[in-house]
């Protein structure tokens, strides 16, 4: 029941978001509007202080390499997979890839771990992963499939820290953190508050953005038809079934031990980040795929984590 818990309050905030928009409470424009507050300001705050207050000494080690490997060839295969199965273009082929692999390692991840894990050392080292490392090269691949030639300018990725929020508080946390920084008390109290707005607007925002792309309703401006059952079913075996068990693979290889072994296994179940509709929506490419992605994920994973926990704990 405890594990229940941890997933409730996502299928209640996504649902509040819904019937926010079903009777016309937040006006058309809420998901969009809401998107960009996370977007902007409310997860640089959140990244920012998460990043500022870890220690950088978990970014390394066996376990966090076996979890990387997983996510390297689950985005990889999703990214390639997202083209040749089901005709995605190139921008959506990064959305399709990041559903498949970007676990939901803040909301949920934190009070899965506390639960499952009885600690959330290793889940920071994942954080630390995916937002310097798999963060970046996901907005470098979406920022030029938004340039319109798409041709890879350096002048242009390398200004993209100083043009995107989300690698700009990233990397100023880890500043902060390597040199020792402390915010003053009111900076912190500020950036606090921001940053719990996170998490609850992101998931009202998806809520949101499912009443806007439900089938009685017209379907967003995109060029991309909306993510299908199969799709759909094969994002999921890739972040719910292929991801814990490549890591899994992994962890024996690297000799893991049973406690690190199930840290990797389960960090590896987790579902899509909600993250990645954010990204998409700001983008303007792959968010019918990423919301729906987001909700079905969340909704199964709660099996994938309690086979890894019975099985491995």
């Amino acid at each position: 029941m405890s594990l229940v818990s941890a997933f409730v309050p996502i299928w209640i905030l996504t649902a509040a978001g819904y019937a926010a928009c079903r009777w016309g409470l937040l006006g058309e424009a809420a998901a969009s509007v809401l998107g960009r507050f996370v977007f902007h300001l409310a997860m640089p705050a959140a990244l920012f202080l998460a990043l500022a207050r870890m220690p950088l000494s978990g970014f390394a080690g066996r376990s966090l390499l076996a979890f990387g490997v997983s996510t390297v060839a689950v985005i990889g295969f999703g990214w390639a997979g997202a083209s040749r199965l089901f005709g995605r273009e190139p921008g959506e082929r990064t959305i399709w890839g990041m559903a498949a692999g970007y676990v939901n390692s803040a909301n949920l991840g934190i009070p899965i771990a506390t639960q499952v894990l009885g600690d959330v050392s290793f889940l920071a080292a994942v954080v630390l992963l995916q937002v310097l490392v798999v963060t970046p090269v996901i907005l470098v691949a979406l920022d030029r499939h938004s340039d319109q030639d798409g041709r890879v300018r350096v002048r242009r990725i390398a200004s993209l820290p100083v043009r995107n929020p989300v690698i700009l508080a990233s990397l100023l946390g880890v500043a902060c953190s390597a040199a020792g920084l402390r915010l003053p008390s009111v900076a912190d109290a500020s950036l606090t508050l921001l940053a719990g707005a996170a998490v609850p607007a992101a998931l009202v925002a998806l809520g949101a953005s499912l009443h806007r792309t439900a089938p009685s309703r017209p379907e967003p401006a995109e060029p991309a038809e909306p993510a299908g059952p199969a799709e759909l079913a094969a994002i999921s075996a890739l972040k719910l079934v292929a991801q814990p068990v490549i890591a899994y693979a992994a962890g024996l290889a690297l000799h893991l031990s049973a406690p690190q072994l199930l840290a990797v296994v389960v960090c590896a179940g987790l579902p899509t980040a909600q993250n990645t509709f954010i990204i998409g929506q700001e983008y303007g490419v792959g968010e019918t795929v990423a919301n729906r992605a987001v909700m079905v994920t969340t909704t199964l994973s709660l099996a994938t984590v309690a086979v890894a926990a019975t099985l491995l704990g």
